[in-house]
């Protein structure tokens, strides 16, 4: 595989559609991120430190814009809806396994599920990551059990593939990762 097939992120990256926006974290959002990721639920489903403190959020934050000023691997957006209000993030970072391919992650505050928030961010981020970085594949890789990450991917075009499970650890504990892949019909509008 040559270099050129990798997938380049720029240095910085905003989207908006279908009602929300996505932006890079700021200094500002620091008391927002430990609202939205001092929860049970993204304590049980990702691999964010819990409890989830203020400590714990500048540590993130740091290691977010730290990874942007090196010629980041990862992108990781707040979710809003009005450009200022965090209400979840969504991450788009190089597979490990093929440099070609994007992987998306994404956790929604409590107080803002059952919403479509994450089903428009993953969307979203995924027909960028088809039209603009050329991805090969985007991919979901969600545990055994996460109901509500299926029902994400069902809603936004992904669909189950028969690639091998993939098992990382997280927490002390192995994890069991099925691999979901997007169809991307590409009819849908982004604006960057």
């Amino acid at each position: 595989m040559s270099s050129q097939d990798e997938i380049v992120l720029p240095p910085s990256i905003r989207l908006s559609g279908d009602g929300i926006l996505l932006r890079e974290w700021a200094e500002a959002d620091l008391s927002a991120l430990v609202e939205l990721y001092d929860d049970p639920e993204i304590d049980r489903w990702t691999p964010v430190p819990s409890p989830f403190d203020s400590t714990a959020a500048r540590v993130y934050l740091t290691k977010a814009r730290e990874g942007r000023e090196e010629g980041r691997k990862k992108a990781q957006l707040v979710i809003t809806t009005d450009g200022e209000q965090p209400r979840g993030e969504v991450l788009l970072f190089r597979s490990e396994l093929d440099a070609r391919d994007v992987e998306l992650a994404y956790g929604v505050g409590s107080q803002h599920r059952r919403q479509g928030l994450a089903s428009r961010a993953v969307k979203l981020m995924a027909d960028y990551a088809c039209r603009q970085l050329n991805a090969r594949r985007v991919l979901l890789r969600i545990e055994t059990g996460n109901s509500p990450s299926v029902a994400v991917a069902c809603a936004t075009g992904f669909q189950l593939t028969d690639d091998q499970p993939i098992t990382r650890e997280a927490k002390g504990r192995q994890v069991t990762l099925l691999t979901w892949c997007y169809q991307n019909d590409g009819a849908d509008s982004l604006s960057t």
